[in-house]
């Protein structure tokens, strides 16, 4: 029980940290709750979560391949997981989201059209599969004790924290629809680097650690 626990903590984390980072699919979900309302948002983001979790199963086979490798060396996947999320939180920290996508023209609810259109502008960037195989390597996501269904609960809660993710975005982006200015993502893109540069300097000391 402790371990399905641990599993689905982590799993949660990753979704969510995955999903966090405003880039083109972020700018273009909030763009779509201010003008076309919550779900149609909220069903761009679900786009992007399935993207995400298919970028997770193929991170984790291929991860599970050589996990014997990975089991000898903990330690340095750690320091190097920790690495790729700290160049990926300076990038966080340096980027303008609002530049990263066109404005899009006011079109009638597609729901099926606004899923299709965030799944393809999340799963058209490859590299996210550096920051999911650093997660992974961070929070120890895969580990040789596990067993089939142990990979199952933990893909399952990767997408609900992607999912809740969106959910809570969406829900915040239409409370506050009359005030919210999308330059203020830059605000939410450095809140999102800072706290995963922090994670990525605490896992680099915990790693360099273990080895003195």
């Amino acid at each position: 029980m402790e371990l399905i626990l641990y599993i689905i903590l982590r799993g949660f984390a990753i979704g969510v940290l995955v999903s966090a980072p405003m880039g083109p699919v972020g700018v273009l979900c909030i763009q779509r709750t201010l003008n076309k309302g919550r779900w149609a948002g909220f069903y761009t983001g679900l786009g992007a979560a399935v993207s995400d979790l298919l970028y997770s199963i193929l991170a984790g086979v291929g991860l599970s391949i050589v996990i014997d490798f990975i089991e000898a060396n903990q330690t340095p996947l750690q320091i190097a997981g920790s690495l790729v999320l700290l160049v990926f939180a300076i990038y966080l920290l340096r980027r303008n989201p609002v530049r990263a996508i066109r404005k899009l023209k006011d079109r009638k609810n597609n729901y099926v059209q606004d899923l299709v259109t965030g799944f393809l502008f999340t799963v058209s960037n490859p590299l996210i599969l550096f920051l999911i195989i650093g997660l992974f390597a961070r929070f120890n996501f895969m580990l040789p004790e596990y067993y089939l269904y142990h990979y199952v609960v933990g893909y399952v809660f990767i997408f609900i924290g992607a999912i809740s993710w969106w959910f809570v975005i969406t829900l915040f982006v239409n409370a506050v629809r009359s005030h919210f200015n999308l330059r203020s993502m830059w605000l939410v893109n450095r809140i999102i680097g800072a706290i995963i540069l922090v994670m990525s300097l605490v896992g680099l000391v915990m790693g360099i650690a273990n080895y003195v």
